[in-house]
């Protein structure tokens, strides 16, 4: 079987999965973050880590009872985007109870200048995706999958009507410089790691992390409109709430390591 009927069953499966009732998803949820905690997995030992990076001033006792509180968010966090991915846009967008920032995000649209939504990895950056598109056409720029069958479960599940996704490497780049000197929209995530060269060294939470550049060459050279996105959980019951924020000047400055630390 190829990649790409793979990754076709591979959405159904996920479709299926998706259509189970929230508390029912919510419990598999919270029972896997209970194993991820149990068995010490990779991911219980990058959130211990991370809480040691991020909260040096809490104490080891602090630090442990907010272990597995995170385990659990990032484990409902999954099923949210399943279900995001396989339910219908205008039943996840209903799912929206705040909206904040919607009329600064169709000003800048309306502008002509371009737009850049900077949506980092927080909250639900799938039902944000889904609401841009709602909005109008949207590139969405995402870093490939080694997998092709990943890559092909990606290219179903985030490619509903008005999206365009655009690998972030080599030739592809440029489509973004034309979407924005069109006066058109790109969506970025900004805190996935570059490679080495397309990115610099800035502090994130005291730690200096390598940090990508490529917001702040799109915004330097077309002069886009740059705002900060993010949905926000409200409750564990599947409400949301919408952010969008101005980003300072300091996103466009010419300096790499200014921009990025900004950033």
């Amino acid at each position: 079987m190829n990649a790409d009927l793979r990754a076709g069953w591979l959405y159904r499966t996920a479709a299926l999965l998706g259509r189970l009732p929230w508390p029912c998803l919510k419990a598999l949820a919270d029972a896997i973050a209970w194993l991820w905690l149990r068995l010490d997995a990779r991911e219980s030992r990058v959130v211990r880590r991370n809480l040691e990076l991020a909260y040096p001033e809490l104490s080891a006792a602090e630090r442990a009872a907010l272990h597995p509180r995170v385990l659990r968010s990032t484990a409902r966090q999954t099923f949210e985007m399943l279900r995001t991915w396989t339910r219908p846009p205008a039943e996840n967008l209903a799912r929206l109870r705040e909206r904040h920032g919607q009329d600064l995000y169709d000003a800048a649209l309306a502008s002509g200048r371009g737009v850049i939504v900077a949506a980092p990895h927080f909250g639900n950056w799938e039902l944000l995706n889904q609401w841009l598109a709602e909005r109008g056409q949207i590139a969405i720029v995402y870093r490939p999958p080694d997998s092709p069958v990943v890559d092909g479960f990606l290219q179903r599940a985030r490619g509903k009507e008005n999206v365009r996704q655009v690998r972030a490497e080599g030739p592809a780049v440029r489509q973004l410089f034309k979407v924005l000197k069109d006066g058109g929209a790109v969506g970025i995530l900004p805190d996935q790691q570059p490679k080495m060269g397309d990115g610099v060294f800035a502090p994130f939470f005291g730690v200096q992390a390598l940090t990508m550049t490529l917001v702040n060459r799109l915004a330097e050279r077309t002069g886009a409109i740059v705002l900060y996105g993010w949905v926000e959980r409200l409750s564990d019951d599947l409400d949301f709430a919408l952010h969008v924020e101005p980003a300072g000047p300091a996103l466009a400055d010419a300096a790499p390591v200014t921009a990025a630390t900004a950033l």
